[in-house]
């Protein structure tokens, strides 16, 4: 990702609508190099290139910017782990771990959008296109989680939403630490998709898990 440097002249062209989509590509170069609590509004309409004023043709502020970018982000990712669960074939556990890889890739493809999905410190609830982007993600891991859930025995059978919660905790803790770019660096005995494909299997394990690929 690079800054676009508009001309006087440029400014012209937001008339006709591309504006709004040269905050937003701003906003993802300033994540990248400052973090999404590192600038200001004013500091986005400086390297678009307008006026101060310009951005509030588009957005409210500083925090509806982000929350559009964090939207858009969102929808990328559930469609990608939606991809990768492919109506759980061949099996749950199997593409369980197929979502982990797609997790841990938009992660390390996406680093400015995946750092305002979780980490610009606006509520979700703030924003309910924002909420609601989020929400599809996080369906596909339930929908996997329920298809893991259904393997067990029925006394024994795990809550489907306590599934997936620890399984978005692993993959998320794996991604901010291993994945995304910028952070915590360090050798490690395996890749991060490998580290994350362990923890799956040890956390199902420690469940009862049946057999790959069907209930018991």
């Amino acid at each position: 990702m690079t800054f676009r440097h508009h001309r006087p002249a440029d400014r012209e062209t937001y008339h006709h609508g591309n504006l709004r989509e040269a905050l937003i590509e701003t906003v993802l170069d300033l994540i990248a190099k400052h973090g999404p609590t590192g600038f200001s509004f004013a500091d986005v309409a400086r390297a678009a290139g307008v006026s101060p004023a310009a951005p509030y043709r588009h957005f409210r502020d500083r925090d509806d910017l982000l929350a559009e970018v964090a939207r858009r982000g969102f929808e990328r990712f559930a469609s990608d782990l939606d991809a990768a669960w492919n109506e759980g074939r061949p099996d749950p556990i199997a593409a369980m771990e197929a979502c982990g890889r797609a997790y841990l890739a938009f992660a390390r493809r996406e680093p400015a959008a995946y750092a305002a999905m979780f980490g610009a410190g606006r509520p979700a609830d703030d924003d309910p296109g924002l909420r609601a982007a989020g929400e599809r993600a996080f369906a596909v891991l339930r929908r996997a989680a329920e298809a893991i859930a259904v393997t067990y025995p029925g006394p024994n059978r795990p809550p489907a939403l306590m599934i997936a919660l620890h399984i978005w905790a692993e993959a998320h803790g794996i991604a901010s630490l291993f994945a995304a770019p910028g952070h915590l660096r360090r050798a490690l005995p395996m890749s991060p998709e490998e580290l994350l494909e362990a923890a799956l299997l040890i956390y199902l394990q420690g469940l009862g898990s049946p057999p790959r690929g069907g209930a018991p």
